[in-house]
């Protein structure tokens, strides 16, 4: 079976991991769009639009390909948590994550250029132990949480603080690989 190449509309080293440890052949492009939450928008909508506006920013720079664009947030309570702008905001996102389950919310798309396009999501639910004053601090001074949406990566050492997940673990790193898979499977004659 081949994977078709794909053109990563990202610059995530986690999402380049996936998709080589799978064996997908693909470039990375970073898109450089405006990741900006509009008032009101739902997080589910807000993943699935930079998804699809990542895609779309660099399927427009092509001739040719299919282009992966991905968003990933967490969701605790009505709260978005997105990457943390310095230590301070880590910690307030992990002191609202502690004890408590969370939603970790993928937009994933796929442009053909000068073709179709397909939009879908993943959600996975996450939760937290209760985190000591110490441990936040000791995960903090790691820089574990900078560049990372919550502010934690579950597959490095905050995996110390997970109690349970329900769903697909590669989303919570940043790319739902099998969902990739089935709409790229949609949009081709790979199988």
């Amino acid at each position: 079976m081949a994977l078709p190449k794909l053109v990563l509309a990202s610059g995530s080293p986690r999402r380049k991991e996936i998709l080589t440890s799978v064996g997908w052949p693909f470039e990375a492009i970073t898109a450089g769009i405006d990741e900006t939450q509009k008032s009101g928008e739902k997080p589910l909508d807000y993943v699935q639009r930079l998804a699809r506006e990542k895609a779309e920013a660099v399927a427009a720079k092509l001739e040719s390909g299919l282009v992966l664009g991905a968003d990933t947030t967490v969701v605790v309570g009505d709260n978005l948590l997105g990457q943390p702008t310095d230590d301070s905001d880590a910690r307030r996102m992990l002191k609202l994550l502690s004890g408590k389950w969370h939603e970790v919310l993928t937009g994933v798309a796929l442009v053909r250029v000068g073709g179709e396009a397909r939009v879908d999501y993943e959600r996975t639910r996450v939760r937290f132990a209760e985190i000591s004053e110490a441990e936040l601090e000791w995960y903090i001074s790691t820089a574990e949480p900078k560049g990372k949406a919550g502010a934690y990566g579950i597959q490095g050492k905050a995996a110390l603080f997970i109690e349970q997940i329900e769903g697909d673990y590669f989303n919570i790193v940043g790319l739902p690989i099998r969902l990739v898979y089935e709409m790229s499977a949609q949009m081709s004659d790979m199988l």
